[in-house]
């Protein structure tokens, strides 16, 4: 070999045979071998509590307990209860190496505590990684995970991944802000207006812990008097949680905190802020460093230090709701955290649930309501218009609108914006024969046919298919009528009918915020309404027997809380602001808008669930599946001896292409639900029973092929 072809470095690759000989032997006569990477084979453990106990991050019923690790001598510093942590997860008895089981894949947990010994006899595999040094699950978040896993026949893995946000490891880094010193007591403001308003706030100022279901009046105010709140809690040392359901009403409760406290008071937490802020700012609750916080579903969890108050606004929205398991309710988790921390909680809302009439009627709560005097002079003038006053009316046989309607959208229209609240988004959402009436349907899904903006098109709402031939299969017209007219519809025939007035839509495809006090009119769908900068004028509630007439035991609820939502943007009646309802004013619904009494409605509704054995008086759950599947799991499952079991019944078969709700069955398929009540006080019995019954099937599932079961506690929709 030429020298110019001889390496060129001084490795190991050069070292003479009798060199790498010494250095393998040096390495076999080490003392301490070295570990394995995350097995930590070898190597030696910690001298003082060397068994760490782990909640595993795996969601399944059967494996919803702690399980022992062995901890490394080198992660004894770093492995503290609350850490996060890696660990195998899966590895047999028979691979077992120097006293230490090996095998398995990496997992992710929580350190729960530190332990001298182990109630395991085996060997025990090691910590894998402590991810972070950062503490951040402590014994009081554990045990409202704990409660509410109990509570909705859940894992605490699951419910664990609803109350810690993904970890950010830049936000982790960054120090929190000093916490501030506690604020002056607020004055009342405009809890005035309540007769027990300026009382409680007082009472959370010198650290009481007073629970009201508080029946907000109409107007902007409520945002202000949630913040008074908040602060009178923080004035007394403690911490405040306020949920709301969507990004809108926390950016007005933000914005209200902020021009009481300034900046630097309060967290908020919301999912747009993206996950290193939203990291970062339960970072900062977590550590104390803020004692107030404000968002939407996933900040009921919130680690307030010290928390004195909880508050919820408008618990009748579906936003509050969890859709991944084990799906709970954020009234209800407000509710085992007001019970765990002794502290002061607010329900409050323009309308009143029968789940909140409930709280007062039993004592849990008292009310906080305003004087008649006080509603009259906040509340705007609501009329109705049933189907008599249509029959007689010749503008309505012509057009969509009476001329009751007409008039009220052309007299607001002279002095501010008008609001219209049309129950469907899109243009056409439902077709009939004009003939005959028979829906119109499409011919390879059997989905409802929408109108589109161009008058020839038509195309099925579930399979997106266009149809352009259709005629009806019962009498063989070719003309089409509307069944329910859209909100995009409504705006184009506002347009033509007031073609000098700005129309603006505001909906799913796009939610407005704010419109000024220009005179316009907002076309809207439920939930999505605008605040308009004085007040609207006048607002139409259009075609209330679309809500009325839903097959839900909350329709009748839901329908009355979304019209008092529109109606209390508008301006008082003193100021001209008028609410038209095209709905039967004989309904009960009906007839507490226009008294604006949603108490009294409520109370009632609660009577005769109370008579029926229907939920809030009764504890309920849905099982859901495979027919053979949900009968399997009913013979298994040891209900409580005063359990009712309802049905089961089938379910209506998801159609290809539409979208799959949470619990629903897969497109094509045929599933049934069965119901299954108990009375008031066996609400944990049914859970636990329910919960040991689904654990043992997926425990038998794991190792065979049972169809899979969905349980449900307090399932939002039961017909």
């Amino acid at each position: 070999m030429s020298s110019e072809n001889e390496p060129a470095g001084g490795g190991a690759d050069d070292a003479p045979p009798e060199q790498l000989a010494l250095i393998r032997e040096t390495v076999r006569r080490a003392k301490t071998p070295r570990a394995k990477p995350r097995t930590w084979r070898g190597a030696a453990l910690a001298k003082e509590r060397p068994v760490a106990r782990v909640l595993v991050d795996k969601g399944v019923l059967h494996l919803d307990r702690y399980f022992d690790y062995a901890v490394p001598e080198e992660l004894d510093g770093e492995a503290q209860p609350g850490v996060r942590v890696r660990v195998r997860f899966g590895a047999g008895r028979h691979r077992v190496r120097d006293g230490r089981r090996e095998g398995g894949g990496l997992i992710d947990g929580f350190l729960i505590e530190r332990l001298a010994e182990s109630d395991y006899s085996g060997p025990l595999a090691a910590l894998a990684q402590v991810v972070s040094p950062e503490r951040i699950l402590d014994e009081e978040l554990l045990g409202l995970v704990r409660a509410v896993a109990d509570r909705y026949a859940g894992s605490v893995a699951d419910v664990l991944q609803l109350a810690v946000p993904p970890r950010n490891a830049r936000a982790e880094k960054r120090p929190s802000p000093q916490s501030l010193p506690p604020p002056a007591p607020p004055e009342p403001g405009s809890w005035t207006r309540y007769e027990q308003g300026a009382a409680f706030v007082a009472a959370l100022a010198a650290g009481s812990a007073p629970r009201a279901v508080w029946n907000a009046l109409p107007g902007p105010q409520w945002a202000d008097e949630l913040a008074r709140a908040v602060t009178a809690t923080l004035a007394s040392g403690r911490g405040a949680l306020v949920v709301l359901p969507d990004g809108r009403a926390v950016a007005r409760v933000d914005a209200a905190l902020t021009a009481l406290l300034g900046e630097g008071r309060h967290a908020v937490l919301t999912a747009d802020a993206g996950p290193e802020k939203r990291y970062a700012q339960w970072l900062a609750v977590r550590r104390g460093a803020v004692r107030a916080v404000v968002g939407t579903r996933a900040a009921m969890f919130a680690p307030v230090r010290d928390l004195g108050l909880v508050a919820l606004w408008d618990d009748g929205d579906d936003s509050h709701s969890e859709p991944h398991a084990p799906q709970p309710h954020a009234r209800e988790v407000l509710l085992l955290r007001a019970a765990q921390d002794r502290c002061a909680f607010l329900l409050g809302a323009w309308s009143c649930t029968v789940d909140a009439a409930q709280l007062v009627e039993t004592g849990w709560a008292r009310p906080l309501v305003a004087a008649r005097e006080q509603v009259r002079a906040a509340a705007p003038l609501v009329r109705t218009v049933g189907d008599q006053d249509l029959a007689r009316d010749e503008a309505a046989r012509a057009a969509r609108l009476p001329t009751l309607a007409w008039q009220a959208v052309r007299d607001g229209l002279r002095h501010g914006p008008v609001l219209v609240q049309v129950p469907r988004r899109g243009y056409v959402p439902r077709m009939a024969c004009a003939a005959c009436r028979t829906p119109a349907r499409c011919r390879h899904c059997a989905g409802p046919l929408e109108g589109q903006e161009s008058a020839s098109a038509l195309r099925c709402g579930w399979c997106g298919r266009e149809e352009g031939d259709w005629h009806c299969p019962e009498c063989g017209g070719f003309r089409l009528r509307a069944q329910v007219v859209g909100a995009r519809r409504t705006a184009e025939e506002l347009g033509r009918a007031f073609p000098a007035v700005p129309v603006r839509t505001s909906g799913r495809e796009q939610v407005l915020d704010t419109v000024s006090q220009a005179s316009a009119l907002v076309v809207s769908t439920p939930g999505a309404e605008p605040v308009a900068e004085g007040g609207y004028t006048a607002a139409l509630l259009l075609d209330g027997w679309a809500m009325l007439g839903r097959p839900d035991l909350r329709a009748g609820e839901d329908a009355l809380r979304r019209w008092l939502a529109a109606a209390s943007l508008v301006r008082p009646q003193s100021a001209g602001g008028t609410v038209v309802a095209i709905a039967e004013p004989t309904l009960r619904p009906v007839q507490a808008l226009v008294r604006w009494d949603p108490v009294g409605h409520a109370v009632r509704e609660l009577g005769e669930r109370a008579e029926l054995g229907f939920p809030p008086v009764s504890r309920m759950a849905a099982v859901t599946g495979p027919p053979e599947a949900v009968a399997g799991f009913l013979r298994a499952v040891e209900l409580p001896g005063e359990a009712e079991v309802l049905g089961p019944v089938p379910l209506p078969v998801t159609a290809e292409g539409r979208p799959r709700r949470v619990g629903a069955p897969p497109p094509g398929e045929h599933w049934e639900r069965a119901l299954v009540r108990v009375p008031p006080g066996r609400g944990a019995a049914l859970a636990g029973a329910l919960k040991t019954a689904q654990a043992a099937r997926t425990a038998r599932g794991s190792r065979g092929s049972e169809e899979a079961v969905w349980v449900r506690i307090d399932p939002p929709d039961i017909g």
